[in-house]
């Protein structure tokens, strides 16, 4: 969508929105009603006698569907309902949804907006003193913002040191100003939009610009990561409603906090802790969570969305996710449970072709590579040949061994043939059989499937002596490296 007055851009905060009525996987927030409670947005445009237009929120990287009505032929539109709007950041989007403007709501929830489509820069809001803070902020940047500009081009244009200096000193001039205009908003006005805004854009200060020693690199992360949330309040609902609030949380998850599982689950813990009297925000903090680990992008991570099932939604504190959804979140978390990095891998009491017992644990080695495939899977087809390659060139001699197992049993004849063609004998290959199957689903015990996370193939385990588990579903290039490392290591 095309966006003329974006309040993200004016305040320097890059962000993609798209027109959207629901975000991710997980349920949406809204404004609990309370009775005696309304909101009444009055809009009038000159440039539209029809139409559906729309009143939306920012949520994420979306615009969310708050409301809709038609624009009368008068060129007025109002949206009205009997509870308060959360506070945030809104945006009417004109017919056709290719033209949008935003705009706070807080407190003052009986607005009139005043908005030609041809002149979106000059949108007059009444009944709010959230917008006209705004307004005077936007106007004030837009004249800093020109002078800091035309100095910028100067200074590049400058053919001397000393016009260089010149240019910069009073660039740097003109945003101190801003810098300091910016913090009186914060000070005058501590609870209001604009400062909540200001706060989430907010990059702390480094300390040592100039960084020499290991020292100084690591004061500089400790201090940026404990000053990151500076003035972001995590009861505050408000928040969640902008544009500004999801890309810091991904940049903190991401790129900030040490992504070991234990950094990273107690990080959350704090933070939905912090949350549990804004419900808006817990809802928003556990849904990100719970998206953002359920398929997680580091191995091991995985951790950490089995705590946040134990922890939260096992036990019903998140009644707002339907039954398909919950649904999904258990069948997901049993499945890592029992596979998590570290754990003892559980045993398989699986036969060879021949019927002969093969269990897990009875094979004797320093590292155990357990695979789960299909003879008929295109990707196997690959990666066996490639690993058997490798296992009989260097991992065999150094004391690791395979153990293979058919991951569909129905495939019996095809994988017996395979492995007789590509001469697969220094294996353990074993498979599950239907009785054998039948018994463990008649106990309710779990699958091997379940055991193992199996839900491709194929899918690879390393485990060590002890068979616990030191990777999972790395390729075989990873493979490598990961033992190489291992055996550097006892070589040091």
């Amino acid at each position: 969508m095309k966006k003329i007055v974006l309040i993200s851009a004016i305040l320097s905060s890059i962000t993609i929105l798209s027109f959207a009525q629901k975000t991710k996987t997980t349920a949406d927030a809204v404004a609990p009603k309370t009775p005696g409670e309304s909101f009444t947005v009055t809009l009038k445009t000159p440039s539209y006698k029809s139409g559906l237009t729309y009143l939306c929120y920012h949520m994420g990287k979306n615009l969310n569907i708050e409301d809709s009505t038609v624009i009368n032929n008068q060129g007025v539109a109002v949206f009205k309902g009997d509870r308060k709007l959360m506070g945030g950041i809104y945006a009417i989007v004109f017919p056709g949804k290719n033209l949008s403007f935003d705009f706070f709501v807080d407190k003052e929830q009986n607005i009139s907006i005043n908005a030609d489509s041809a002149d979106l820069q000059n949108v007059k809001i009444n009944g709010s003193k959230e917008n006209e803070l705004f307004q005077q902020y936007q106007k004030f940047v837009a004249v800093k913002g020109s002078f800091m500009q035309t100095e910028r081009i100067a200074y590049n244009a400058s053919k001397t040191v000393a016009d260089s200096n010149l240019h910069l000193e009073t660039y740097n001039k003109y945003n101190k100003e801003l810098i300091e205009y910016r913090d009186k908003i914060i000070k005058d006005f501590p609870e209001s939009m604009m400062t909540l805004m200001l706060n989430a854009m907010r990059e702390p200060e480094i300390p040592n610009k100039s960084p020499k020693t290991r020292q100084d690199t690591v004061d500089n992360y400790n201090y940026y990561k404990s000053h990151y949330w500076d003035g972001v309040s995590f009861n505050d609902d408000r928040i969640i409603r902008t544009p500004f609030f999801l890309p810091k949380l991904e940049r903190y998850y991401r790129e900030i906090v040490q992504q070991a599982p234990d950094s990273i689950i107690k990080d959350l813990d704090y933070k939905l802790l912090l949350a549990r009297v804004s419900p808006e925000m817990y809802k928003f903090l556990l849904n990100w969570f719970t998206d953002e680990y359920i398929n997680p992008k580091y191995m091991g991570q995985d951790a950490v969305f089995v705590h946040l099932f134990e922890k939260y939604h096992s036990k019903g504190v998140s009644s707002w996710l339907n039954e398909k959804q919950q649904e999904t979140i258990s069948r997901r978390a049993y499945m890592q449970m029992s596979n998590l990095i570290g754990v003892k891998a559980a045993n398989l009491e699986m036969v060879d072709s021949t019927g002969k017992s093969k269990p897990l644990y009875d094979l004797n080695a320093e590292y155990t590579l357990v695979i789960f495939w299909d003879p008929t899977c295109g990707h196997c087809k690959e990666e066996i040949p490639r690993i058997d390659s490798i296992y009989r060139a260097t991992w065999k001699a150094k004391g690791v061994r395979i153990y293979s197992v058919l991951s569909d049993n129905d495939k019996k004849k095809e994988w017996v043939d395979y492995l007789k063609e590509h001469k697969l004998g220094d294996w353990t290959n074993v498979y599950e059989t239907k009785e054998m199957e039948k018994v463990v689903a008649d106990a309710q015990r779990p699958s091997f499937r379940q055991l193992y996370d199996v839900i491709q193939t194929p899918t690879i385990l390393l485990l060590d002596k002890e068979k616990r588990i030191m990777g999972k579903k790395l390729s075989w290039e990873q493979l490598n490296d990961f033992l190489n490392t291992k055996w550097n290591e006892k070589k040091n």
